[in-house]
């Protein structure tokens, strides 16, 4: 899974036209780690059909600080630059997948 290391990335990811999920997450979250096997997994599922990305908050603040990331781990679910759904909180794999299948 990628990870998103700066803003020029983000914008070719938007400009890109397929749909994609980010992923704010930090390496102290416990509840991200234990996230991270699920989105993995997911990722690589649809690789296909969608970029499911990892934005670390510590090291991209400013993309944070956009979305208004205030806690984490966060889903943002995207086609270009609008946001069709998110995901606050631990969550389960069948709820991701289910709001993976709405963006596609």
């Amino acid at each position: 899974m990628k990870a998103i290391k700066s803003n020029k990335q983000f914008n070719d990811l938007v400009k890109g036209g397929k749909p994609f999920v980010l992923d704010f997450y930090a390496d102290w979250c416990g509840p991200c780690q234990t996230l991270l096997p699920t989105v993995e997994k997911l990722a690589k599922e649809y690789k296909e059909d969608v970029d499911i990305l990892k934005v670390n908050v510590d090291q991209q603040g400013a993309l944070a600080e956009k979305f208004k990331v205030k806690s984490i781990p966060q889903l943002f679910f995207l086609s270009g630059n609008q946001v069709k759904a998110q995901l606050k909180g631990m969550t389960t794999e069948h709820i991701i997948r289910k709001k993976i299948k709405a963006l596609i």
